[in-house]
């Protein structure tokens, strides 16, 4: 899988173990958010294997464990941007959460909002 802006490479467990999918709906709201700030968006963390998730410090129940979240950057844009350009333009769902040098999205059913 290679997109306009994004390699599977990018979605792969940080540790090296291989282990790296990405949900189609996740691709859909990263792709439509490197168009709407015209910026590069780099992948802090993506899919994660168990040891990895354990290792830094991830919930047991870690949207990351299913390749359905990712911690985001945008290039030269506050983290506080783009979580109020995500909760705006998905106000009634996702995970979505604000820290100070990235935002967490993730494609869960249910809405979530919460800041690190």
């Amino acid at each position: 899988m290679k997109t306009k802006f994004f390699s599977r490479e990018e979605f792969k467990c940080k540790c090296g173990c291989g282990l790296g999918a990405v949900d189609a709906e996740l691709l859909f709201v990263l792709t439509r958010l490197r168009e709407r700030f015209n910026r590069p968006v780099t992948l802090n963390s993506a899919h994660r294997c168990i040891s990895h998730n354990q290792s830094v410090g991830g919930s047991i129940k870690s949207k990351h464990l299913e390749g359905i979240a990712a911690d985001i950057v945008v290039k030269s844009t506050a983290p506080a941007k783009v979580y109020d350009y995500l909760n705006k333009k998905y106000p009634d769902k996702y995970g979505m959460g604000l820290y100070s040098s990235f935002v967490h999205i993730d494609i869960r059913e249910e809405k979530a909002r919460w800041k690190g």
